[in-house]
């Protein structure tokens, strides 16, 4: 029996398993039932014949990173196929997701409902679609007899849907990866292979004003009016930014963005007849895979400062949430060339690269551990909303594509 015909008779077992990893409610902040997740995972990958390295993050560590989430530990693992090869090819996927909001299709979120051949519930499309996937064309090889052309190792980490840290990050830095390839199971999809992505800067602007009484609002300084007119001077930095340009291997032409306010406040002591003593906002910029993070945040705060100082009496402050690098690999190694034929194979359609607008950990392996790398898996709809599905066909093609490219890719 090939890979191929094992993964379509037993799509039902894919799917089961995918459905009690949905279940496993790894809400991320702040980070449920990790244990609970990893632990499943190392026994699957034992399961099916690897060595496997189930890894906590130390408290301290954790105390330095998240002091307000001890109670919820981080643990990161690793598994290893020692095939006798000479090369070793890589598979990451996260098992965090985001939080739930609003109704849902079939009620909850975290009971995953199969219904015309989509499979509904959080994190099927983000990603654990894709850790359903990669266990079944590993699976798959087994059962068959099947040998890889490479050692397969594989990495289930934590955090990607914060920064990463305690997750990718930190496997790439201290879990003795012996990886000379990456497949990173998000980012492209369908008949797109990934081989890039934007990175992200996320500020909150603190805007400084003095209260006063509505009544003599002459005294006091608003600082929702500096604010608005701080968010106007933006305008002028989006346009500088819309002059800058990435075109993608499909064609596709990439600025870089400016998204305000997805989170903004009034300070305390707010009151209809107060004048507002301080307002913040955030900024969510996107750094196109051809910039650096470090000169992003750099411009962007330099330009924060000089246009609050062309607002009278307007005094401002800077907090950094976060940053995620970009990454983008040209598509000329053979890797990328093999991956885009196992999906053409496949899915009997011409594959294309692309670069994905989002980020995601491909550049911990792409340029800390500096190995070729790409992005490809199930993918789905409604990432991070309301009814999020994935396509049960996709989980299982994608699982063929991973099969088919142990098995053909030469390195």
């Amino acid at each position: 029996m090939s890979p191929d015909l094992y993964l379509d008779r037993h799509q039902a077992d894919l799917t089961g398993f995918l459905q009690k990893l949905i279940r496993l409610r790894t809400v991320n902040p702040p980070g449920e039932n990790y244990g609970e997740i990893t632990m499943l995972l190392a026994k699957t990958l034992r399961g099916l014949g690897l060595k496997v390295r189930r890894l906590p993050i130390s408290r301290s560590l954790q105390a330095k990173t998240q002091p307000d989430l001890l109670d919820f530990p981080r643990y990161n693992v690793i598994g290893f196929w020692d095939a006798g090869a000479k090369k070793t090819l890589h598979f990451n996927a996260h098992y965090d997701v985001v939080p739930v909001s609003g109704r849902w299709r079939h009620g909850e979120a975290f009971n995953p409902v199969v219904e015309k051949g989509w499979i509904y519930g959080r994190g099927t499309a983000d990603m654990k679609g894709a850790i359903a996937s990669i266990v079944f064309a590993l699976k798959a090889l087994r059962e068959t007899g099947v040998r890889p052309n490479f050692n397969v190792e594989v990495s289930f980490t934590a955090d990607e849907e914060t920064d990463s840290a305690l997750g990718t990050g930190w496997v790439a830095d201290h879990g003795r990866l012996r990886a000379d390839y990456a497949v990173v199971g998000e980012g492209g999809e369908g008949d797109a292979v990934c081989c890039g992505h934007n990175g992200v800067v996320w500020l909150n602007v603190h805007v400084h004003g003095r209260a006063a009484h509505g009544s003599m609002p002459e005294k006091g300084v608003n600082a929702l009016e500096k604010m608005s007119a701080l968010v106007l001077a933006l305008d002028d930095y989006k346009r500088q930014l819309a002059r800058r340009t990435f075109r993608t291997p499909d064609g596709r032409l990439m600025r870089p963005t400016l998204n305000l306010g997805g989170v903004f406040a009034a300070g305390e002591g707010g009151k209809v007849n107060t004048v507002p003593a301080h307002a913040s906002f955030t900024i969510d910029r996107r750094v196109l895979p051809i910039e650096d993070v470090r000169t992003a945040e750099r411009e962007l705060t330099a330009f924060l400062r000089a246009a609050a100082k062309k607002i009278p009496e307007c005094r401002i402050t800077l907090d950094k949430i976060s940053d995620n690098h970009s990454c983008y690999n040209a598509p000329a190694h053979p890797l990328f060339g093999a991956m885009r034929q196992s999906v053409a194979r496949v899915r009997r359609k011409k594959a294309k690269f692309m670069v994905s607008t989002g980020f995601n950990d491909m550049h911990f392996f792409a340029q800390v551990l500096k190995i070729p790398t790409l992005g490809y898996g199930p993918g789905g709809i409604d990432y991070h909303a309301v009814d999020e599905r994935a396509r049960i066909k996709d989980l299982v093609d994608s699982a063929k594509i991973y099969a088919d490219l142990l098995t053909t890719f030469a390195g």
